[in-house]
């Protein structure tokens, strides 16, 4: 007599797995749902309200989606020395080559004047940091690199040329999201550091290293300001 009643009660829970299911499957397609989630992810990624807030966006599509976490690069290492290491190493060398040498071969003066204000100003310095870290190397990366390489790929697939079409693809939107600030040479810069991480990442598949390297590339920037090393960087092979 218990089993009509037990099976009356699991109904509930069960369509609402099916209900969950079939709503996780909308969102990572690319029919009404899965356009307006990206929709309104670009849309978040665009405003500048919060540090990380295209980041928490890519998050929570991820997990309402049910995409596996790998899909979006976030695959936990073995050990997390190599990645932060290599992260540091690779971000910080980096900004110096691009600072010494391919910013002069461009052109670029040696005083980036957008952020020019950051000079000895320890006010700014907390905030700056903060969205270098959590802005920039997390949100900036899960977006650019592991929402945009995910979405990307399924509709291009895993090739060695579809993967190097998203890598430029996303360099050049990565390099058109730091034009309206930064002007030209910073649009510049940005599709150069975008290839190098796309590259990275398309070859890896794993977004923790890249974040780092793109934190400590921005962090070596601010630095640079800060102290006003700048001139004297960019000076160092080019008079």
């Amino acid at each position: 007599m218990a089993q009509p009643a037990l099976r009356k009660l699991d109904q509930p829970s069960l369509g609402s797995g099916i209900k969950d299911r079939v709503w996780a499957r909308r969102l990572r397609g690319f029919g009404p749902v899965g356009i307006l989630a990206i929709l309104v992810i670009l849309v978040g990624s665009i405003l500048p309200i919060v540090p990380g807030l295209r980041g928490c966006l890519v998050v929570l599509w991820a997990w309402l989606s049910r995409t596996p976490w790998a899909e979006i690069g976030y695959v936990r290492p073995k050990s997390w020395t190599r990645p932060i290491l290599g992260g540091l190493v690779l971000g910080a060398a980096f900004k110096l080559a691009m600072k010494s040498i391919v910013m002069p071969l461009l052109g670029a003066p040696a005083t980036n004047f957008a952020y020019h204000f950051l000079v000895a100003s320890r006010a700014a310095l907390p905030a700056i940091v903060f969205t270098m870290i959590v802005g920039a190397g997390w949100g900036e990366e899960t977006f650019f690199r592991g929402y945009a390489f995910e979405r990307l790929g399924k509709l291009f697939g895993s090739t060695v040329a579809a993967k190097s079409a998203i890598v430029l693809i996303t360099s050049c939107v990565f390099a058109m999201a730091h034009y309206p600030d930064q002007g030209l040479m910073g649009a510049e810069q940005a599709v150069i550091t975008g290839v190098v991480f796309g590259t990275v990442f398309a070859a890896t598949g794993r977004l923790f290293a890249v974040m780092i390297a793109h934190a400590a590339f921005d962090l070596v920037a601010v630095a640079l300001i800060f102290f006003n090393w700048e001139s004297k960087v960019a000076h160092w092979f080019f008079r």
